[in-house]
């Protein structure tokens, strides 16, 4: 399949591009770059740098290049962000999105698979979360993946859009062999700040909440490795190929969860592998709106696409982290 990847050079999307010519397709990239790199990219795959706000650029992009499937990353991504500048988000992730959809129908009605967010769930007591669980965003980058969604499913209803979702929970690590990895210009996840730590780069790591009802008392969350979830976009968009599925929404995790201190300790344990000491750790007072437990109910993917996460322990999916993190202590300037 031929295959447009927009938003192919940020952190998702880049390793998402790499299981796909892995697994035999042809790619073409368009990105603006605010956040992706281009040395994220294999040398040979072909890109094109506008922007989704750029309609007539959007639908230029699909007549030249005619793509069989579109997989969707493109977004703007920091919660706390978002809720100081909606009006920059809702520009950009829903408006972005409908001119893709739009130009679209404009050109040819192709398959499309979208990058959603567990975010979209909000606060729930479900555990583990399944996928018809209500939607109650918390936040305005949640909402905006949950009005993409919307607006999927309503072009799926009027034009016959096929279309897979994809609701992501906490990705994690780096392609082996460390070549290429996370860099975000705001650092934010718990394994790349633990990593950065380890560098110097970071005083201590933080545990916001000790007393929370869970075994260890801090939050747990489902972390699902970054090339298992590209693997996922592959089943995806091949499972749409062969008309195998026309509209679904599936869950990606590993459908249980770590613990903040596990995290951690499987960090210190990676780090004593190679002679460091273990991270300097501090109990802070707990961040609003954290819940105890996230987990994935990720069976329908299993089941429905034939899904099986490669990298399950906890300790392997760091040590892929911290192969990236040392090896490129300044992300891809290094």
């Amino acid at each position: 399949m031929k295959l447009l990847v927009v938003g192919g050079a940020g952190y998702i999307g880049s390793h998402t591009v790499r299981q796909l010519r892995a697994a035999g397709h042809e790619v073409v990239v368009f990105d603006n770059f605010s956040s992706g790199h281009v040395q994220a990219l294999p040398a040979d795959v072909a890109w094109v740098r506008r922007d989704l706000l750029e309609a007539e650029a959007v639908r230029a992009v699909l007549e030249a290049h005619q793509p069989d499937a579109i997989i969707h990353f493109a977004a703007l991504i920091e919660v706390g962000e978002s809720m100081g500048a909606p009006g920059r988000y809702y520009r950009n992730n829903v408006v972005g999105s409908l001119n893709l959809l739009e130009a679209v129908m404009q050109t040819r009605v192709v398959p499309l698979v979208f990058s959603s967010t567990a975010a979209v769930y909000g606060t729930t007591d479900a555990v583990p979360i399944p996928e018809e669980a209500p939607l109650h965003p918390e936040s305005v980058y949640g909402e905006t993946k949950r009005m993409t969604e919307q607006m999927i499913h309503a072009f799926h209803a009027a034009h016959g859009l096929p279309f897979v979702v994809l609701r992501y929970f906490n990705v994690c690590g780096a392609a082996p062999g460390g070549e290429i990895g996370e860099d975000h210009p705001n650092k934010t996840h718990l394994i790349e700040l633990a990593c950065l730590t380890a560098l110097g780069q970071r005083e201590e790591m933080k545990i916001f909440g000790d007393d929370y009802p869970t075994p260890d008392g801090t939050c747990i969350r489902d972390y699902i490795h970054v090339q298992d979830l590209a693997d996922a976009h592959v089943l995806a968009v091949e499972g749409l190929g062969r008309g195998q599925i026309s509209a679904a929404t599936y869950n990606v995790g590993l459908g249980h969860g770590f613990s903040v201190r596990e995290v951690l300790d499987a960090v210190d344990a990676v780090l004593a592998e190679d002679g460091l000491p273990p991270l300097p750790r501090r109990v802070a007072p707990r961040r609003p709106g954290d819940p105890p437990r996230l987990v994935a109910d990720a069976r329908r993917i299993v089941d429905e696409l034939g899904f099986q996460p490669q990298f399950t322990a906890l300790k392997d999916i760091v040590r892929t982290a911290w192969d990236w993190h040392r090896g490129h202590p300044h992300g891809f300037e290094d």
